[in-house]
């Protein structure tokens, strides 16, 4: 009998724990802001306020793309497709690619397969 509730303990005790460090994990940052406002005749009132932020899943901002990678624009900074390539004095892109704006960088990605062609560093400011 004892044997019994000791296994049952220990099966309970396995299929909960990786339950409760996966909502460790996904806890949100919380910030508390203190605001002091001075009123007349030296009085002071406080306020305080707790934010909660869910922090970012994004690890990479600056981005540094290759030739052959795959272009994913959720990687990229102020991404735009770039419509008026002369604008830029970038070349016409060929049948089949398009020129792409992340951050100050413009690449040239396949718009099938989003696969860079080539990139042009610092043209667009």
């Amino acid at each position: 009998m004892i044997k019994k509730l000791l296994m049952s303990l220990a099966a309970t005790t396995m299929v909960a724990s990786p339950l409760l460090a996966t909502q460790a994990q996904a806890a949100p940052h919380r910030e508390v802001t203190r605001v002091v406002k001075h009123g007349p005749h030296g009085r002071a009132s406080y306020k305080q306020k707790t934010v909660y932020k869910q922090q970012s899943v994004r690890k990479n901002d600056n981005r540094r793309w290759a030739k052959g990678q795959r272009f994913d624009r959720r990687d990229a900074r102020n991404y735009r497709v770039v419509n008026n390539y002369r604008d830029y004095r970038l070349n016409a892109p060929p049948r089949g690619y398009q020129w792409v704006r992340s951050g100050n960088d413009a690449v040239l990605i396949a718009i099938t397969s989003g696969i860079i062609g080539a990139i042009i560093g610092n043209v667009i400011r």
